[in-house]
């Protein structure tokens, strides 16, 4: 069986949860509870280009928050 998240020629989305966390996605698979696509059917690396350019802090939000306190 081959790897869902590593196929070049698959569509994805791209998720991000409250913490500001990013994920990608198969767009096959079901968006899971408290995730929400910010980039919906694109190629696997259009996804990752997104995810690299948007997710520059890999601290979650709430640590972000806490530390500039």
């Amino acid at each position: 069986m081959t790897n869902p998240f590593e196929d070049e020629n698959g569509t994805y989305h791209v998720l991000v949860n409250h913490e500001n966390q990013h994920s990608l996605w198969p767009a096959y698979c079901e968006v899971p509870d408290g995730w929400t696509a910010v980039l919906s059917n694109d190629t696997r690396q259009a996804c990752l280009d997104y995810i690299n350019a948007n997710w520059t802090d890999m601290r979650p939000k709430s640590l972000i928050e806490a530390m500039a306190d």
